[in-house]
């Protein structure tokens, strides 16, 4: 099967979009899904600076959504026509996995980062018959078409507007599950978020839709205008002081702090502007030591790393479908859509913080 898909063949050069080869169809447990739209991550793109960890050249995506084309047979359990927002692979077979937890899969690295599973690398090619990476999350879903393992897609209603869902499976997933999942935010709670893109945004709306007080620091005013129409109080990252006028808003202090910065002194504020026994979640992945200044974890509070906000997506995903057709979690106002063939921009763009959530839409050759 030929189709077209955006390739990365290095880390320096523009993606090239271009012909590419399934030589196989779906296994038991896998289906081709037809991509309606995929969001661009900013996962997808810390390839570039990957200093060589990541094998090249390869389709990168991993926020697909679609319909399902073929299935593998029954094991499956999706049938041809469902519509579907594919999500992060897991085994399905490990102490958390069976726990509920797959975001924190034994084989959750070598799954999604490129590792793949055993018969993926011969299976998909270039239009020359040339090695591709293996499946990126379990998806390479910059593409018209991907194979996944059934077990990453969650069935939707058709009634959606599939094109714009892919973004769900990631990047929204991981924000408004940290405030969901990981901290439980209900009405009265206070929670401070440090970074007004796609993640944090995503958690200023699940905490609207809560009923919780929530604080949202940037330093892109246009981002904190986005956080205050989505229920947040707005403040510069800027700002003198900023802990203790965080502390005066919330009354204390916040009971909960996300941090999508990976900014040391960001993570050295929210830890000052907790309450006694207040939590941090910190989403983005650190590169360097982190300097925890004195008494920042001092009375209680803590500090964890969040991953795919601790999400079990077949849950997760459906939850945040009904938000949104209750007016409750209006996700869509953060994706600016692009054709595939315009991924390049689609990346300009989202580096320069022209666009919070880029979602590319294929050009299918039969339409």
């Amino acid at each position: 099967m030929r189709f077209g898909a955006a390739v990365l063949r290095s880390y320096e050069r523009p993606f090239e979009v271009e012909e590419v080869v399934l030589r196989e169809g779906p296994a038991d447990d896998e289906i081709l899904v037809e991509i309606a739209g995929c969001g661009m991550c900013r996962t997808d793109l810390a390839v570039r600076r990957s200093a060589g960890r990541s094998p090249l050249p390869a389709v990168l995506g991993h926020e697909g959504a679609g319909i399902v084309v073929r299935t593998g047979g029954p094991d499956s359990a999706l049938s041809v026509g469902d519509h579907v927002v594919l999500s992060f692979d897991s085994c399905g077979h490990c102490r958390n996995c069976r726990a509920a937890a797959p975001a924190y899969c034994d084989s959750f690295a070598s799954l999604n980062l490129f590792g793949g599973r055993q018969q993926d690398p011969p299976r998909f090619t270039d239009g020359a018959g040339g090695a591709l990476a293996p499946r990126w999350f379990g998806q390479s879903s910059f593409a018209e078409y991907a194979l996944v393992p059934a077990r990453n897609a969650v069935r939707v209603d058709p009634a959606l507007p599939v094109e714009l869902l892919g973004p769900l499976g990631c990047g929204f997933l991981t924000g408004a599950g940290a405030v969901l999942n990981v901290f439980g935010i209900g009405p009265g709670d206070t929670l401070a978020v440090y970074g007004a893109g796609a993640v944090g945004l995503a958690s200023v709306m699940a905490a609207t839709a809560a009923g919780a007080f929530t604080v949202a620091v940037d330093r892109h005013p246009e981002r904190l205008a986005l956080a205050e129409r989505f229920g947040a109080i707005p403040l510069s990252a800027a700002s003198a002081g900023l802990p203790d006028r965080i502390r005066r808003l919330t009354d204390g202090g916040a009971q909960y702090a996300l941090d999508t910065t990976a900014s040391a002194a960001l993570i050295n504020d929210a830890l000052r502007a907790l309450r006694p026994t207040g939590r941090l979640g910190l989403v983005a992945r650190l590169h360097t030591a982190l300097p925890l200044e004195p008494g920042t974890l001092d009375r209680g509070r803590g500090i964890s790393h969040i991953c795919e906000g601790d999400a079990v997506p077949g849950l997760l995903i459906p939850r945040l479908t009904g938000l949104w057709q209750a007016g409750r979690f209006p996700f869509d106002q953060l994706i600016r859509t692009y054709p595939l063939a315009d991924i390049n921009e689609a990346e300009r763009d989202c580096e320069a913080g022209r666009v919070v959530k880029p979602v590319l839409i294929p050009h299918r050759r039969n339409r």
